[in-house]
């Protein structure tokens, strides 16, 4: 939770200011940690006729400062669809966010909007249409996939909060302040929000400086994306089940021609060596047999595979849940960074003794636990 704490102070030359102290009560913990909330707008550009000229793709950053900083770098979140950056500021039953958490190991945090959606401007002249998800999609992906999942580990689906029979589903009172926070998105869907994230992105580490980056689903190319584009900038990255799997969708999707991720694990260009000059050079193959029970078949390059080079080095952790729809293909995201020569940890959460989680695990019962276990993975590969 964030309390908001005013008081007016004698300033220079007699002007008044209201200071504002954020008092971030991290419940897990028992204790409240000190911190100053700022915000400021990374990227965009102004566009259009002489003095008509309108600023598109600015991306909305809110910075929460403990008072005091003890860790090197800062650590970056960006949502995934549907959401903004209250994902990562409190759950709907009212506990304590991973910002609270981290905020509390010392770490500035910074919470970021997509650009046109949420406080980012959306601009009718400059960004495609907008979609909203709708409440049954939420319900089946995210807060009830034991009861309306159809993908073999949806019954293993225990931590969203709540009880009752209507626990996950609308009116339920925690459903429905999770699906209040739910906006509008670009319906034009991989392309056009990252070619706005990597460009908005890309400012605000070059504000900032090196920093960790925690993506979550749709937003797991902005991670690839912006390493690609700034790699000494980005320190680590934590993918929370990031888009995927490479080249074919998945799960919802599973015709052989529904094509994503053109570029392996973006929908726009990557750095690749030797260079691709367009998507068609990757020429994706599909393995011939599944890893495992109830797992996806994967997609991958022919040999011998092209490679990522702008990734190599950088500390990457891909972490799963155990009941969310990305447990039956996340080994493939894995394997494509892998076959590319990018070293990354594969982390899933059952085989860590932490079951039931779905894809909202940031929001769940056991939120803080998982969230102890990305900060445990920092200490040890971050330097």
């Amino acid at each position: 939770m964030i309390k908001v704490l005013s008081y007016l102070c004698d300033c220079p030359k007699g002007a008044l200011r209201i200071v504002l102290v954020l008092a971030l009560t991290v419940t897990a913990f028992g204790q409240h940690t000190l911190a100053t909330r700022e915000f400021f707008y990374a990227g965009g550009n102004y566009s259009g006729p002489p003095l008509k000229e309108v600023m598109a793709g600015q991306m909305y950053v809110e910075v929460l400062r403990p008072q005091r900083v003890t860790q090197k770098y800062p650590i970056v979140f960006f949502h995934g669809g549907g959401q903004t950056a209250t994902n990562w500021m409190g759950t709907p039953d009212g506990r304590a966010g991973w910002a609270d958490y981290f905020l509390a190991q010392g770490y500035i945090v910074y919470l970021t909007d997509q650009p046109a959606r949420g406080r980012s401007p959306w601009n009718d002249s400059r960004n495609g249409p907008l979609t909203m998800p709708a409440s049954g999609q939420v319900e089946r992906q995210f807060t009830a996939p034991e009861i309306l999942g159809a993908w073999p580990q949806a019954k293993k689906h225990t931590q969203w909060p709540g009880q009752g029979e209507k626990k996950g589903r609308r009116g339920d009172p925690i459903f429905d302040a999770f699906y209040s926070t739910q906006v509008q998105g670009l319906r034009s869907g991989g392309v056009e929000t990252q070619t706005l994230v990597r460009s908005a992105g890309t400012a605000l580490l070059d504000k900032i400086g090196p920093a960790i980056l925690v993506t979550h689903s749709q937003a797991g190319p902005f991670g690839w994306l912006l390493a690609d584009s700034r790699p000494k900038a980005v320190k680590a990255i934590i993918a929370v089940e990031p888009s995927g799997p490479p080249f074919r969708n998945n799960v919802f999707n599973t015709g052989n021609e529904d094509k994503a991720r053109s570029w392996g694990i973006a929908d726009i260009p990557l750095t690749y060596s030797p260079p691709a000059a367009t998507e068609s050079d990757l020429a994706p193959v599909r393995e011939q047999i599944a890893d495992g029970p109830n797992l996806a078949i994967c997609w991958k390059q022919p040999d011998p595979p092209r490679q990522l080079p702008n990734l190599h080095g950088i500390p990457i952790l891909i972490i799963t849940t155990e009941a969310s729809y990305h447990a039956v293909y996340d080994h493939c995201t894995a394997k494509y960074l892998t076959q590319a020569g990018v070293q990354n940890t594969r982390m899933r959460l059952e085989e860590l003794g932490i079951h039931g989680n779905g894809h909202m695990v940031m929001l769940e019962k056991n939120n803080i636990e998982v969230a102890t276990v990305l900060q445990k993975w920092i200490s040890t590969h971050v330097k």
